[in-house]
């Protein structure tokens, strides 16, 4: 049996979108500053959930290390909201690919249904998850703390974590499709189980002596037998013998026109 479209859809996307959720949530992209007053004019400064880095782009040196944050951009409540719902999204989506891979059919005849509904379930949540906090982020950019006079851009984190809630979300659709086709299993089941047959009418020896061996009555149609359709026999409906016994006096063979 070939593994069903819907749960191949899932198990792809679903690594892929785990690996997108794990890189936006480590960088330290989400939010970048530059123009920064009193610095560099080459400096540009990427913005994280855990820590800042500093980027020189005429030399190409990056520090990520003693970084204060003078002005409290870590104590705002959308950065602490990601804290709390991307390593949450991450550890729900690592348990879902392990239940989804239990369920899709890799070394079994046919895919476990409920599995694949349960794990595809796991990863709508933590598409969900991520979504709402690369969301309130995103919305709350503009308003968190920054220099004065800076210029704030969105950080390539957050696509990437559009794009890994997307792929989880459709991901774990696709995966939940398998709860329609348990119910169809159980459905099936029950009506096996409720479905009464009917004892076979099969006749024995003695039906199949009373074919081979029929009785004939004078000026009587022959009795019908059983008809078992794994014998072939020829009836007729006129007695052969009647003729014959007028002339059975006179003739050797009183068969032989028959045969």
């Amino acid at each position: 049996m070939r593994t069903p479209t819907p749960m191949i859809v899932g198990i792809v996307l679903g690594p892929c979108g785990l690996v997108l959720n794990l890189t936006s949530t480590l960088a330290q992209g989400w939010r970048t500053v530059s123009n920064i007053p009193r610095e560099s004019y080459d400096l540009i400064q990427q913005q994280g959930i855990w820590d800042f880095c500093n980027m020189y782009q005429s030399s190409h040196m990056t520090t990520c290390y003693n970084i204060e944050d003078t002005l409290g951009y870590f104590s705002q409540l959308p950065v602490q909201v990601a804290k709390g719902l991307m390593p949450a999204s991450l550890v729900v989506t690592a348990i879902g690919l392990v239940v989804t891979t239990l369920g899709v059919r890799c070394w079994q005849y046919q895919p476990h249904h409920l599995l694949a509904g349960l794990g595809g379930l796991l990863l709508f949540i933590s598409g969900l998850l991520s979504l709402i906090a690369i969301s309130w982020y995103n919305y709350e950019l503009y308003d968190l703390p920054a220099p004065t006079g800076s210029t704030l851009e969105v950080g390539y984190c957050l696509v990437l974590g559009y794009l890994a809630s997307c792929m989880e979300i459709i991901g774990g659709i696709s995966l939940t499709i398998s709860f329609h086709e348990c119910c169809k299993e159980r459905k099936l089941r029950k009506a096996a189980k409720d479905t009464s047959y009917p004892p076979s009418n099969q006749q024995g020896p003695a039906s199949v002596t009373a074919i081979n061996s029929p009785s004939i009555t004078d000026g009587r149609d022959l009795q019908t037998p059983y008809r078992n359709p794994a014998l072939r026999y020829y009836s007729n409906s006129l007695n052969v013998l009647e003729d014959e016994r007028a002339s059975r006096s006179g003739s050797r063979f009183p068969c032989d026109s028959d045969l």
